[in-house]
Order: structure tokens, then C-alpha cells, then sequence
């Protein structure tokens, strides 16, 4: 249904300004009257129902995006307000009072009037596929099917907020590291490209013997200066054509598999999707969701191919009588930690508070790894950067104090 931007005025003389569903501009005047908004400006935006067509082709920019943390703190607001009693329509039209985020705005005002032509909250946070990932949307079916839509909800909420903190920590510990890293190789592309080679003009124009390192520091200088654009278009076509690689099948194996077996960065990322795995699927396993659909649901969430092979395959062996550990065991990708807590979790009958145990444990275990590796970068960075200086001070300065000796 298409959404209309209005500005209005009210029966207090007041302007308003804000959004409205409806089949027409027509019937979005009609709908604004009637709650006493008169409309002196209404134009259609696009919304997200439009045609598959112009999606494809829309740039979206960072404010049109609807952060996952904005979505929480909706989740949140809502849980509260059918846990105090309210109705369904009647609570999300309190929470879209409280947006403030236009893209936001406009997909809750869609999804409410879904709800009130009739259509389940579930099957109308499921027409914004880009905003409500499948996980969100399958706990909320669930919710609906058991009668417990309030507290499934709070559950997502914590379970959102959670995610969002962790990402947070995560880049706060590697945003001063990266920053340094810029900022480092921007002072030494400067000194190569404009400082050291009107510095050392003169030690080339004084036609003696330079040391080692001079000469090599002017060598140096000299093809930063001539060849830094070809270097930059190297660069970015070997991006690119990483890129490019990576989107096929072949290239998108070798990536993950690369991932995986990083020295240090390798189990960092193994344990970040592991936990996102577990947390996931104890999540959706405790809300009623069956075990085939919560595995389809966590498998959508997997971007690794690797692990998503080991999902597939324990889907299928389970669909057939299986147990969960044996195909997960035989991939080799999972650490036998997991799998033997999870054996022990299906065999006491409790899958998905065992879950959540190696959820917690590989989470605290990531963050702890990468504050440890963060507090190693930061006196590495400033090492290999004294270093550079370093050398090209020396370099600098050991003609001149061979001039100095020289007899007069």
C-alpha cells in the first residue's frame, strides 16, 4: 500500500507534518480529515513495496537504513506495550509515535495497516524482508502460534540487544588500532612523495658518495614519486578483481576457507559465527520453533560456505532420523568442545540451554581475544612505525655528519 508524506494543519490552528497509508491520495485526505488533520501538502514516497525493479536499482544511503539497534529499542517498546494489555494495532500505533527515523516510520506504519485489514504480524513483518531478518519473523510466528507474542518479544529484544553490543565492542577495540594504521601510512606516503625528495636534492646535487641507506631512501623516494598512480591502480584493481573472484563459487570457498585458517584472525572468526549459530538456534529452539525450520533459519544467517555446507548436510541427515552431533562431527569444521556439549544438551533433553551455554562461552572468548590482540597491535603499530621514521632520520642525517667531518 502506498505510503503519503503530509503537512498539515489541525483543528488547533497547528502544523503537522507525517505519514499515512492508503489506497490513494484521495482516500489519504479522506483518512486525515477524519482525525481532525486538514492537508495542505500530500505526496506519495516510495515505500518499501515497490516494484522489484526500481529496488534493485535504488541507492540506499546510510540515514534510509533502518540500524538493527533502532530496531531493538522498537521491539522493546512494543513487548512493553502488549505485555501492559494493549491490543495489537493499538500498540504499534503508540510505537510508531515514538519514531523518529523515517524508514522506520513508514515500513511499522505499512506493517500496522497490515495487521488491521486482518493479516498476522508475523506475515506482515514478512513483506520487509530488508528491515525483519527471518529469525525475527519466525520467533513472532512462533509468538503468535503459542500465545505468548509479549514475551517471545522481549526475549528478541534481549536477544537483539545482546548483538548489538557485541558488535560494538568489537569495533570500539578495533577502531584506535585501524586509525593509527591510517593514519601512519599517510605520513610515510607524504614524506616519500614530497618531503624526503627536496631533502635529499641536495645530498644528489653535492655528487659524492652516499651511504647505503640514503641511497636507498632516495631510491625509494623516487619510485613512491614517479609511480604512486600506478601503484593506487594496482591496488584497486586488485580489489576489484578480488571482488570479483570471491562472487563466484569457487572464489567464495577458498575466501571462507581462507578465513578459517588465519593464524590469528582464524578462530576469531570461527567463534564469532559459531556463536551466532548457537545463540540463534537456542533462541528459536526455546521459543517452540521446530528444530528442522530453526536449522533453515540459522543456515540463511550463515554467510560462510564452509559452515553453511555442515548446516545442509545436518539438516538433511536429521530430516531422515539422525541425531544433531553426527553430521555436525563428521563436517570437521566444529570444535569437538561444541560438539560434546551439544550431545550432552540432547541427550538430557536440554538442546537449547546448552546452546546458549557455548553461545556465552564463545563470546566472552572472542571479546577477550580481541582486546588481547588490540593491546598487541597498538605497540606493534608504534614499533614499525618508529622503525620507518627511524630510518629515514638516520638516513637524513649520515650524510650530514659526514660532511661535517669533512677537511676544510
Amino acid at each position: 500500500m502506498p505510503v503519503y508524506e503530509y503537512v498539515a494543519i489541525d483543528t488547533a490552528g497547528k502544523n503537522r507534518r507525517g505519514i499515512v497509508d492508503a489506497d490513494s491520495p484521495r482516500t489519504a485526505r479522506q483518512k486525515l480529515r477524519a482525525t481532525g488533520i486538514y492537508p495542505t501538502r500530500l505526496e506519495e514516497t516510495l515505500g518499501t513495496e515497490a516494484a522489484p525493479e526500481i529496488r534493485r536499482f535504488r541507492f540506499r544511503l546510510p540515514l534510509q537504513r533502518v540500524r538493527r539497534a533502532e530496531l531493538m529499542t522498537t521491539t522493546r517498546q512494543l513487548a512493553t506495550l502488549l505485555s501492559a494489555g494493549l491490543p495489537l494495532v493499538t500498540a504499534l500505533s503508540g510505537v510508531l509515535e515514538q519514531v523518529k527515523k523515517p524508514a522506520l516510520r513508514k515500513v511499522l506504519s505499512q506493517v500496522r495497516e497490515r495487521v488491521n485489514e486482518g493479516v498476522s504480524l508475523s506475515a506482515a513483518l514478512g513483506e520487509h524482508p530488508a528491515v525483519f531478518p527471518s529469525v525475527y519473523t519466525a520467533m513472532i510466528h512462533a509468538g503468535e502460534s503459542s500465545g505468548t507474542l509479549e514475551l517471545v518479544m522481549e526475549r528478541l529484544a534481549d536477544f537483539g540487544e545482546q548483538q548489538v553490543a557485541i558488535q560494538r565492542k568489537i569495533r570500539a577495540n578495533l577502531a584506535y588500532p585501524l586509525l593509527m594504521l591510517t593514519v601512519g601510512l599517510l605520513v610515510i606516503f607524504f614524506l616519500m612523495t614530497y618531503v624526503i625528495p627536496r631533502v635529499t636534492q641536495i645530498f644528489v646535487e653535492m655528487k659524492r658518495a652516499l651511504p647505503l641507506p640514503t641511497v636507498i631512501l632516495i631510491q625509494v623516494s623516487t619510485f613512491f614519486q614517479n609511480f604512486w598512480p600506478v601503484l593506487v591502480l594496482l591496488l584497486v584493481l586488485l580489489w576489484v578483481g578480488a571482488r570479483f573472484y570471491i562472487r563466484t563459487a569457487k572464489g567464495r570457498r577458498v575466501y571462507h576457507r581462507l578465513l578459517l585458517r588465519l593464524p590469528v584472525g582464524g578462530g576469531i572468526v570461527l567463534r564469532v559465527i559459531i556463536a551466532r549459530i548457537t545463540r540463534t538456534l537456542g533462541t528459536l529452539l526455546g521459543n517452540g520453533v521446530p528444530l528442522l525450520t530453526a536449522l533453515e533459519i540459522v543456515r540463511s544467517l550463515v554467510d560462510n560456505v564452509i559452515l553453511g555446507e555442515v548446516l545442509d548436510e545436518a539438516r538433511q541427515e536429521i530430516s531422515e532420523g539422525a541425531n544433531i552431533t553426527t553430521p555436525l562431527a563428521r563436517g570437521g569444521v566444529f570444535p569437538s568442545t561444541v560438539i560434546q556439549m551439544i550431545s550432552v544438551g540432547e541427550q538430557s533433553g536440554n538442546l537449547e540451554g546448552m546452546l546458549f551455554k557455548i553461545a556465552e562461552t564463545y563470546e566472552s572468548e572472542v571479546e577477550t581475544r580481541i582486546t588481547t590482540l588490540t593491546s598487541l597491535l597498538e605497540p606493534v603499530l608504534i614499533l614499525a612505525l618508529g622503525v620507518m621514521v627511524g630510518f629515514v632520520v638516520l638516513a637524513v642525517l649520515l650524510p650530514i655528519f659526514e660532511m661535517s667531518h669533512l677537511p676544510r
